[in-house]
């Protein structure tokens, strides 16, 4: 599902599907990282576009590599929780679920000098709505997306995953794409191009905080 439906949105509406402003501005986000090379190569694509984004991270990869995310954070982009593990909701034990959102929280305020929002996505999107509202309930912001780029499915083409994101955005659009492995010809092979045309369109980027 690319484009997620209106009736997804009013049914979770505790979760933000996107953010509705009347400049244009939309949200580009990274899932899965950090992920050496991959990650560097998104951020010096930001750097050269002057574009502030969200990094949502696997806390068993920033501690793999917290170097990369001190390189996320000192460039000024936002930071969040995709569980420590990767793991699926839906399949989890919410007990479970909560406790290793949760030491993905403690790895990341280690390299945190100010903590000032706790964003959370749910790994393939999937979370049941009792883990949704145990995290509200300690402070964090649901971030789910309103367009998928799928470039981590590598049937597709890195132009399908242009097209996928081309085709379906509007002002206020949350927009996935991932900095991992699976993801790697798709990602930095449409990154560009993507942005390119979306500013082309006069579409500005933020991060999410």
């Amino acid at each position: 599902m690319i484009k997620v439906p209106k009736i997804i949105k009013l049914l979770f509406f505790n979760q933000v599907w996107d953010i509705p402003n009347s400049v244009n501005t939309i949200y580009l986000t990274f899932d899965d990282g950090p992920t050496p090379e991959i990650t560097e190569r998104v951020l010096e694509i930001l750097d050269k576009h002057h574009i502030k984004a969200t990094f949502f991270c696997i806390g068993d990869n920033v501690r793999k590599h917290p170097e990369i995310v001190q390189k996320i954070l000192s460039k000024q982009h936002s930071v969040g929780n995709h569980t420590y593990s990767h793991l699926k909701g839906w399949k989890t034990p919410t007990k479970t679920y909560i406790s290793n959102s949760e030491a993905c929280e403690i790895k990341l305020n280690s390299l945190f000098k100010i903590r000032n929002s706790k964003l959370f996505r749910p790994p393939y999107g999937k979370i049941t709505p009792w883990q949704s509202y145990k995290l509200r309930k300690l402070g964090y912001k649901i971030i789910m997306w309103d367009v998928l780029s799928k470039d981590y499915d590598a049937s597709i083409s890195a132009e399908k995953c242009y097209e996928n994101v081309i085709q379906n955005v509007f002002s206020g659009s949350i927009i996935v794409f991932h900095d991992s492995n699976k993801a790697k010809e798709n990602v930095l092979n449409s990154l560009e191009k993507t942005i390119e045309t979306l500013k082309s369109k006069e579409f500005k980027f933020e991060k999410i905080a």
